[in-house]
């Protein structure tokens, strides 16, 4: 579970990275410049995109003191701070950018996965819904998505479902979206919806093996050989020390007699 909130939260690293570089972090002064911490700061996003955390903790630090109001500074040090498991400090930022401006989506968003971590599932809830009020969040889905890891990671799989749906309404390719549906759709047995979620994906580009083991599996039990046979061909030839390589030799085996 944790990887897969981890793989979105990238996502969302990337977008307060573009977001804030053209909206936010870069507000301009009385004097049409940008201002020094809007500068650091986005250096700052800038080297946490590399993975340059040392850097990037420098650098929005310097934005704090340069100006203890800027926002996008305080978000952006908030989540360095969770990426290096500093969690008191992420939240004493989180909870600074929220003071700073409540009706951000990109703070409510992160936020809200910091709550979601440490097991404040209501609280976390609300953060979400609150980023998907703004008309003008440019990427709703991704919220919904987080939002239905969320419940997932509470095992309210009908609530997950409800949100999921939403977020590939806004965006029918959304790949995390079509990801989670299809491993419930697989934990629920609804094979149909298994392969349609996969030729979906399919679609998008190369399936790991975790997901080409699910086709072979569905296809098994809706009948279509070939079907079965693509996939178990995909997933020996492109993942041979996989895994889920290993089962499908395990289930060949098995299955050679029938």
């Amino acid at each position: 579970m944790n990887n897969r909130f981890v793989s979105v939260w990238v996502l969302v690293v990337l977008m307060l990275s573009a977001c804030a570089s053209t909206e936010e972090l870069g507000k301009r002064s009385d004097e049409g410049r940008q201002t020094p911490a809007s500068v650091n700061a986005q250096l700052g996003v800038e080297y946490m995109r590399e993975g340059m955390y040392g850097p990037a903790l420098d650098k929005l630090k310097k934005a704090i003191r340069q100006n203890a109001s800027y926002q996008p500074a305080h978000s952006a040090i908030a989540v360095l701070y969770e990426r290096l498991d500093e969690k008191k400090l992420a939240e004493k930022h989180y909870k600074r950018a929220y003071s700073l401006d409540p009706k951000d989506p990109l703070t409510l968003n992160n936020y809200g996965q910091f709550l979601c971590r440490s097991g404040r599932y209501d609280e976390a809830d609300r953060m979400f819904n609150a980023a998907l009020k703004d008309p003008l969040y440019r990427r709703p889905e991704t919220t919904l998505t987080n939002a239905g890891l969320c419940a997932t990671r509470q095992s309210k799989q009908d609530k997950a479902v409800e949100y999921f749906r939403k977020a590939l309404a806004l965006n029918p390719k959304y790949p995390p979206a079509l990801r989670e549906m299809a491993r419930i759709s697989f934990a629920r047995k609804y094979w149909l919806g298994v392969r349609a979620y996969l030729q979906r994906l399919q679609e998008l580009g190369s399936l790991t093996p975790e997901f080409l083991w699910f086709g072979v599996q569905a296809e098994q039990e809706l009948g279509d050989r070939d079907a079965l046979s693509s996939y178990a061909l995909l997933l020996k030839n492109r993942y041979p020390e996989s895994e889920e390589a290993r089962q499908l030799v395990e289930w060949e085996r098995t299955h050679s007699g029938r």
